[in-house]
């Protein structure tokens, strides 16, 4: 897997306020002036009736999945809100977490299977 490829990432933000999720994707996405090679998108989850900042990070050479946390966490934590969890989805090559561990990014259901290094 190359750099360049997408990585699906979301952090669910312990709130269901979406226009802050949305505010926040934003604030990230590059095409509205944020990061480099990051699309986000803020939802509802209805099922769990809590926001997320829905993204593909499109190199993660570029912009790292730890930059795109922080931002997330920081632009939360100035309206008082707490990230919930995060989810990568799929399989990811081990340098995306490269300087950064699953628990600082509070990611969901994370295991050694995840890394596609763990396959070869």
């Amino acid at each position: 897997m190359r750099a360049s490829e997408t990585k699906a990432f979301n952090i669910n933000l312990n709130s269901n306020d979406i226009a802050l999720a949305r505010d926040i994707a934003g604030s990230i996405r590059y095409s509205s002036g944020g990061f480099r090679n990051v699309q986000a998108i803020g939802v509802l989850l209805k099922s769990r009736n809590i926001a997320q900042v829905s993204m593909n990070l499109t190199d993660y050479e570029t912009t790292s999945i730890r930059t795109v946390f922080d931002a997330v966490r920081r632009k939360a934590g100035e309206h008082g809100v707490d990230i919930l969890e995060s989810e990568l989805i799929g399989l990811i090559p081990r340098a995306v977490l490269e300087g950064v561990t699953a628990d600082y990014l509070k990611l969901l259901d994370f295991s050694e299977k995840r890394i596609i290094e763990s396959h070869c």
